[in-house]
């Protein structure tokens, strides 16, 4: 007989794997020696009641084996002769369309405007350390895209758009820890991801794909409203454009590509202004965190770093956090000089003395109307005016604006130095004087309401850092919901953040993944 049970259990006792058998079998009224096999299936922590605890959900086999995990079977090809299907961006989707492509037969060419990713740490030292920003491999550009060097989460909501396991499959293939499986917020870490990126890479490439870094994409060639070719210029040689021939493009270029976004306006190829979010950081030191949401004053050894997720309306907008780090660091997440924009990432232990995340605010259609000669890049402009205001407040070399929480909602200056993980450094900056009023406004009242909820949130331990931009693209690129194609122009299949259809790594894959589908249908038709 095949049980699924439900193990609740002190984080110690959870933490002891050699005692999980003696308790499965207390839990079935058996004896240890009549289970066959046992196999951990999920676990989640509950913080609910005074006492935390762990959740462990087991399939137990009593009297016959346990069937074979449900694994994903793939079939790699050998595709240095196929068909060529070219991709523009190597985030998580273009990586995923081109293993799903290879699967197909097809043979995937990328083109990446970054840098591989251990030639792009020098650049993100550079803007760590010099507030130097490289426009083409920065946190948002270069192998990986953005959730490589930025926490590498992979949790998501959204299951309904494809196969969340055979995303987090592929990842352990390629060297993720299989904790991955069974996790309830599944998380790789900064300092793990950019290996496996460069593994995914190093397998397409092997597979006869093709991944080409410093190319940037400068125009489509279109003839009758079909994709025809690409004009691809690079980097590596003086800019340099090549015309090549295409009747199928992904476009997965990220949420901040914002020459792309203006080249499709430029070529008349329809695009949409969509709203979006924006606002600040909001940093505490993790032992707030961690007492408030697990009810104790020391965390101790069994329990990891407390997250939190927060959501609340205030003067009719949506107030948010977005991208918490437990144990984590503030980072520059700019794409262009003269902009801040700052963003969050967590090593995999999640051992940083601070806790931060995105706090946000629903940006809608109306707040662009100072712009609308801009028409769909309006949004773009609105988003860039408040990075440019930010850089300026800072002083420049990417030091940020910065406040202690009160302060900044009872709009007081705060006084001398300010902690913070943020490595380019802060200054004290009323920070309601450089964000748009109605974010400031909703941004206070979301903070004051959070304080309820979590204690000691709402204290000048916490510190706001500004700004948080980029939490997704302020431009979609309308697609056909059926055939995931351009509704006017053939051939081309806009693709996940960028395009305004995912949020996250694990969503932007399976997207890629269902984008690599439709492409081979399109062909084949």
């Amino acid at each position: 007989m095949i049980n699924r049970i439900e193990l609740v259990l002190l984080p110690e006792e959870a933490a002891n794997e050699g005692q999980y058998l003696k308790k499965i079998a207390h839990s079935l009224n058996c004896n240890s020696d009549e289970i066959d096999e046992y196999r951990l299936l999920k676990k989640s922590i509950d913080a609910r009641s005074r006492q935390v605890k762990y959740r462990l959900f087991f399939d137990v086999a009593v009297g016959e084996k346990l069937p074979l995990p449900i694994g994903i079977d793939r079939d790699y090809k050998n595709v240095s002769t196929s068909k060529p299907i070219h991709i523009i961006g190597f985030g998580p989707a273009g990586m995923f369309a081109a293993l799903r492509l290879i699967e197909l037969g097809y043979k995937p060419v990328v083109f990446e405007r970054g840098k591989d990713v251990r030639s792009r740490r020098r650049d993100l030292a550079a803007i760590n350390k010099q507030g130097i920003v490289n426009e083409n491999s920065n946190y948002c550009y270069g192998e990986g895209g953005a959730g490589t060097y930025s926490d590498g989460k992979l949790y998501t909501r959204s299951g309904k758009r494809g196969n969340i396991l055979r995303v987090l499959h592929t990842f352990c293939d390629f060297g993720a820890d299989e904790s991955i499986l069974i996790e309830a917020h599944p998380h790789i870490g900064t300092n793990k991801l950019p290996t496996i990126v460069t593994r995914m890479r190093e397998f397409i490439e092997n597979c006869g794909g093709e991944v080409h870094f410093n190319s940037i994409l400068e125009e489509l060639v279109i003839e009758n409203k079909k994709i025809k070719g690409l004009k691809i210029a690079s980097i590596d040689n003086n800019n340099e454009a090549t015309i090549i021939k295409s009747d199928a493009v992904l476009l997965a270029t990220g949420h901040s590509a914002r020459d792309i976004f203006s080249m499709l306006h430029r070529q008349n190829v329809l695009i949409e202004s969509k709203e979006f979010a924006l606002g600040i950081r909001i940093e505490h030191p993790q032992s707030i965190i961690d007492s408030s949401q697990y009810n104790c004053d020391l965390r101790g050894d069994f329990l990891p770093p407390a997250s939190y997720s927060l959501t609340t309306q205030a003067f009719d907008r949506g107030v948010y956090s977005f991208c918490m780090c437990p144990g984590g660091i503030i980072a520059p997440a700019s794409t262009a000089p003269n902009e801040l924009v700052v963003n969050g990432w967590s090593p995999s232990k999640r051992n940083n003395p601070y806790a931060n995340s995105g706090m946000v605010v629903s940006v809608t259609l109306s707040d662009y109307l100072s712009f609308k000669k801009l028409g769909p890049l309006a949004g773009i402009e609105f988003q860039a005016q408040v990075e440019r205001n930010c850089f300026n407040a800072g002083g420049g070399n990417l030091v940020a604006p910065a406040q202690r929480v009160v302060d900044f909602c009872e709009g007081k200056n705060s006084t001398g130095i300010i902690n913070t993980s943020y490595i380019p450094g802060v200054s004290n900056t009323q920070l309601g004087e450089v964000l748009p009023k109605e974010i400031t406004q909703a941004l206070r009242a979301g903070i004051r309401e959070f304080g309820k909820k979590i204690k000691g949130y709402y204290s000048n331990e916490g510190v706001v850092v500004g700004t948080e931009s980029r939490t997704s693209s302020p431009v979609r690129i309308p697609r056909n919901q059926e055939t995931l194609m351009h509704v006017e122009i053939m051939g081309l299949f806009p693709c996940a953040e960028g395009a305004g259809y995912a949020g996250g790594i694990v969503s932007a894959a399976m997207d890629g993944e269902k984008c690599a589908d439709a492409m081979h249908n399109f062909i084949n038709q």
